[in-house]
């Protein structure tokens, strides 16, 4: 999967799709796409990828909390609170 760096408008690839998609991961491996030659792999913070078409990432691979919210009013819910 490529992906943009937000500050060089480069396209990079992902290395481990896993640690992409797992929310506890603030970084991931990815590799410069740029010339024939691929490039040496290197650790890149989340927040400074987008897609392609310059969506920002999905709030489920970027934030550990992303279901608070949703757990807490089912508990409520149950509680009858």
């Amino acid at each position: 999967m490529f992906l943009k760096h937000k500050s060089t408008d480069k396209l990079m690839q992902v290395v481990e799709l896993q640690d992409l998609m797992n929310p506890m991961h603030e970084q991931v491996v990815m590799r410069l796409h740029y010339g024939e030659e691929a490039q040496d792999p290197e650790t890149v913070d989340k927040q400074a990828l987008r897609f392609p078409s310059g969506e920002a990432l999905p709030r489920a691979w970027t934030d550990p909390h992303y279901r608070d919210e949703e757990v807490e009013a089912a508990h409520h819910d149950r509680s009858g609170g």
